[in-house]
């Protein structure tokens, strides 16, 4: 199904491609939620219970740090996963890609949950829960970009924004599901049962979620791009090593994109906000779980405002969506911690929702916007390399950061400079770059698409 096969806009498709369509927007978002549900199932017990499980020995305030450290470390294993993933996904398919990382995350998740704690095998516990973090950071680094390419490949042009909106709201409704989870153990398993067992449960829970996933997407048909790449023979023999000769400048910017929605969305999805108005020993010691039901909220408004800014891109445009969503969570990191700091658990769910509006809208039309970037035929390596890159320069370290911010300047203030820097750079990156919304994906356009979106830049 090339760019020309697909129906004009305000045509039907055939009923059958049609289901099709369907088919891949509903695996997508299954597959992206099971993903996301284990990623941050780990990040919400780094900021809870990690600590003191795992890093005790280290004092209170360092054992926090090195709690966010093994939420960071995990992302420098993102490029790996990335040049696996786009390697092998240029080159085989992307469904094939998408199976492997999300058995690869369920099984890494499913063993933290088994993990004895630092008193009972002493400093082996750490140790391995960072190796399963690891994999959890290589499986996450090749999940989204096949992900993404699946749905905005099967999309018709004129809606590209919003079928790649399918993964990306599999990302809040993770978060949805991940504090929902832990919410529920808190209630369950209050106080030391929570401590002892109550937060493996989330953890387990993940080995029936991938069964799901698993069945979803082995029953979808791989991208209609790469079977046009693999019927002309036009893949490229290391994919990675033509991206970086070709595009570097390309890739840095649009993971300075990324980051800048990256590092503002670990506020909550990394867990800081969870440790921030939780910890007794902070200066709010909130009620667990109704912050962690605040945040569960919150992802609700996530949801809304990425899908509806897939949609909007379609109709003003990627590049004019991102700076509406830029001024947004401009405006919501502003609001964030005046709200947070009341202490009220209402004003904190008001604050997170706001700013997980901006979050939308600065996420919600980043599938079809990287698709768009790069030539099909090193498409899955651009789109896995720019996301990754934009990980570790953003969400990675976010919530030590921001940790150890406050440790130093004793106010909040300078966490929401930082975060309003890392948005005013997300900002730059996307003035930077041409809009491409629109543009033909399939291989037979290889040349108008290799001409670089960078401004000053044409070079094939």
């Amino acid at each position: 199904m090339s760019d020309s096969t697909l129906e004009e806009p305000g045509t039907t498709a055939p009923a059958d491609l049609r289901t099709d369509r369907r088919r891949v927007v509903f695996a997508t978002v299954v597959g992206t939620t099971v993903e996301w549900y284990d990623f941050f199932i780990y990040a919400q017990a780094a900021g809870l219970v990690f600590a003191s499980l795992f890093f005790a020995p280290a004092g209170p305030a360092v054992a926090t740090l090195l709690s966010f450290l093994t939420v960071g470390i995990s992302f420098l294993f993102r490029p790996l996963g990335a040049l696996l993933a786009g390697h092998f996904g240029d080159k085989y398919g992307r469904r094939v890609v998408l199976v492997l990382t999300l058995v690869l995350m369920g099984v890494a998740t499913t063993l933290v949950g088994l993990l004895p704690t630092y008193a009972a095998i002493g400093v082996t516990a750490p140790v391995l829960l960072i190796l399963l973090r690891v994999l959890q950071g290589v499986s996450a680094g090749g999940e989204w970009g096949g992900a993404a390419l699946m749905a905005v490949e099967h999309a018709p042009t004129d809606r590209r924004g919003l079928f790649g909106a399918s993964p990306q709201i599999g990302v809040p409704i993770g978060l949805l599901l991940a504090s929902g989870t832990m919410t529920l153990m808190a209630i369950v398993a209050p106080g030391d049962a929570f401590l002892e067992w109550g937060w493996r449960v989330p953890f387990l829970l993940s080995f029936v979620l991938i069964l799901v996933g698993h069945y979803v997407r082995r029953r979808v048909e791989e991208s209609p791009v790469f079977l046009e790449v693999a019927d002309r023979k036009v893949r490229t023999r290391t994919p990675v090593v033509a991206l970086f000769r070709r595009h570097a400048p390309l890739v840095i910017i649009a993971a300075l994109v990324f980051a800048g929605n990256n590092a503002v969305g670990y506020m909550t999805t990394g867990g800081y906000i969870q440790n921030y108005a939780s910890d007794p020993a902070g200066p709010l010691a909130l009620e667990r779980s109704s912050v962690l039901l605040a945040v569960t909220g919150s992802a609700v408004f996530w949801l809304a405002s990425t899908w509806t800014a897939g949609w909007v891109s379609d109709r003003l445009g990627r590049r004019r969506t991102y700076v509406l969503g830029w001024l947004l969570q401009l405006a919501g990191v502003f609001a964030l911690f005046p709200l947070v700091d009341t202490g009220q658990i209402e004003l904190l769910f008001a604050g997170i929702s706001i700013l997980a509006i901006g979050l939308g809208f600065t996420y919600g039309q980043q599938s079809a916007y990287y698709a768009e970037l790069f030539p099909a035929s090193i498409r899955f390596s651009g789109v896995s390399i720019s996301y990754a890159l934009g990980a570790i320069l953003g969400g990675a370290f976010a919530p030590t950061i921001a940790t150890a911010l406050v440790q130093s300047t004793h106010t909040t203030w300078s966490v929401a400079l930082y975060l309003a820097g890392m948005t005013v750079i997300g900002l730059a990156a996307t003035l930077l770059l041409r809009d491409r919304t629109g543009i033909p994906l399939g291989p037979d356009h290889e040349a108008e698409q290799a001409v670089s979106p960078v401004y000053g830049l044409s070079k094939r």
